[in-house]
């Protein structure tokens, strides 16, 4: 149920925005439970819910990016134009989703 509720706002997340894991978590109900979103989205089992747009706290990327890693993630960020900070992560102060228009 967690992960359902978990992957139907992932798929909400505009192009060009990201959300954190314990934004998600939160969104779901659960708010302590960023940690899971994080083995949700690993284990995702359909390609078209773009999990590349949960980063964490700062705006990292994962290491362990279900799609292939940092890079990957960061590529497929930036194609979305997703700004990135000299620390190498985004910029969250111009790409961090609201929840706008969630369902």
């Amino acid at each position: 149920m967690f992960f359902t509720a978990v992957y139907n706002i992932v798929k909400q997340i505009p192009p060009g925005k990201v959300a954190t894991y314990g934004q998600i978590a939160a969104m779901a109900g659960n708010p302590r439970m960023a940690r899971q979103v994080g083995w949700a989205l690993a284990g995702c089992p359909d390609d078209n819910i773009p999990c590349h747009r949960v980063v964490n706290r700062h705006g990292g990327c994962s290491s362990a990016f279900a799609f292939g890693g940092y890079d990957v993630q960061r590529e497929l960020l930036e194609a979305e134009g997703v700004g990135f900070t000299a620390a190498g992560n985004v910029d969250l102060a111009a790409h961090l989703w609201n929840g706008e228009e969630i369902e």
